[in-house]
């Protein structure tokens, strides 16, 4: 019967290091899980309905590292989208910037007063 050796290290590959050696290991993991299924294939040890279930759970292996993955890459951009907006002005000191000209800005002459 063939061994799953990823199983303990897919969870505790997210807990240390940079988002890119995280990647890494995880692609790492996902080319292991798929030789194993190749090697599933000749393996006659096993029958049929074993090597389905086999198969099955190592899909579901490399989807939930696959996951992992996504994850990782959408801290990441967030990250860098918070950097960025770190760097940039805010939109409400941009605004104010803006010369006041009475048409989409008013001043203090030029503004409209409803009362109904």
């Amino acid at each position: 019967m063939s061994t799953i050796s990823s199983v303990s290290s897919i969870s505790t590959a997210s807990s240390g290091g940079g988002s890119t050696s995280q990647i890494a290991s995880l692609n790492k993991q996902i080319q292991s899980l798929t030789q194993q299924v190749k090697d599933l294939s000749n393996d006659d040890t096993l029958t049929d309905e074993q090597k389905s279930e086999q198969e099955q759970m190592l899909e579901s292996q490399i989807q939930m590292i696959e996951a992992q993955i996504a994850q990782i890459e959408q801290q990441a951009a967030e990250k860098a989208q918070q950097k960025q907006e770190a760097q940039q002005p805010t939109t409400a000191s941009a605004t104010s910037a803006q010369k006041a000209d009475g048409i989409n800005r008013p001043t203090d002459t030029n503004q409209i007063n409803v009362y109904v």
